[in-house]
């Protein structure tokens, strides 16, 4: 796989998506055979990253290739990478919907079934932390765990994980469609009936063993 090219196409997805704006945001990926991360430039336009623009690092931070500054979140990611064996691909968004819950410091739970399949646990809402500060890198896994495949950033941004990159865009494209139908529910004085923790576990194997050709 070219993994710098990967990382030019979903800067420029990422853009068109609608899940954050100008140069807010960043995304990395990581190749499991060497462990080396790759990483989008510091306040580049997505549409303007080239290859060459693209910074691969060590888990450790040391930066092995690149003319560029990285991110400014790269401890994030590379902690998510820490913390989770099995995450390949870290996407972080600032989408409209849910920085609604963002800025509250509230969580966004799974109220529907595809934020059951998709999202893992419930998106919870770090503590407040100033932006490329260790601490942040921390909240960040902390409120991930486990099991969640996004979380919130309090004031911030959501950050959203997957096994490929193309698992973390359909975690960040569901987790703003939850944001969104949460927001109109408690806008018309409604309140989510939720979905038990038993279903929660059904959906989440359907999606990891039956669902999609070959399982």
């Amino acid at each position: 796989m070219d993994f710098k090219k990967c990382i030019v196409e979903s800067g420029k997805k990422l853009e068109n998506s609608g899940l954050t704006v100008e140069t807010w945001g960043n995304i990395s990926i990581r190749d499991p055979e060497t462990g080396l991360v790759y990483l989008t430039p510091s306040a580049m336009k997505y549409s303007t990253i080239a290859e060459d623009d693209v910074v691969v690092c060590r888990l450790d931070g040391t930066i092995v290739e690149g003319h560029r500054k990285p991110t400014i979140e790269t401890g994030l990611h590379l902690a998510v990478y820490r913390n989770r064996e099995e995450v390949n691909a870290v996407i972080h968004t600032h989408p409209m919907y849910s920085m609604v819950y963002a800025t509250q410091g509230k969580d966004i739970p799974l109220i529907i079934d595809e934020a059951a399949q998709a999202m893992g646990d419930t998106c919870k809402c770090t503590q407040y932390a100033l932006p490329g500060s260790e601490k942040l890198a921390a909240e960040c896994e902390k409120a991930l765990g486990k099991e969640a495949n996004s979380c919130l950033l309090h004031s911030h941004g959501a950050v959203c994980v997957g096994e490929s990159m193309d698992a973390a865009f359909k975690v960040a494209t569901v987790l703003e469609a939850t944001a969104r139908i949460l927001y109109m529910i408690e806008a018309t004085g409604g309140k989510p009936a939720g979905i038990s923790p038993e279903n929660v576990a059904a959906m989440k194997d359907f999606a990891k063993n039956h669902y999609g050709q070959g399982k």
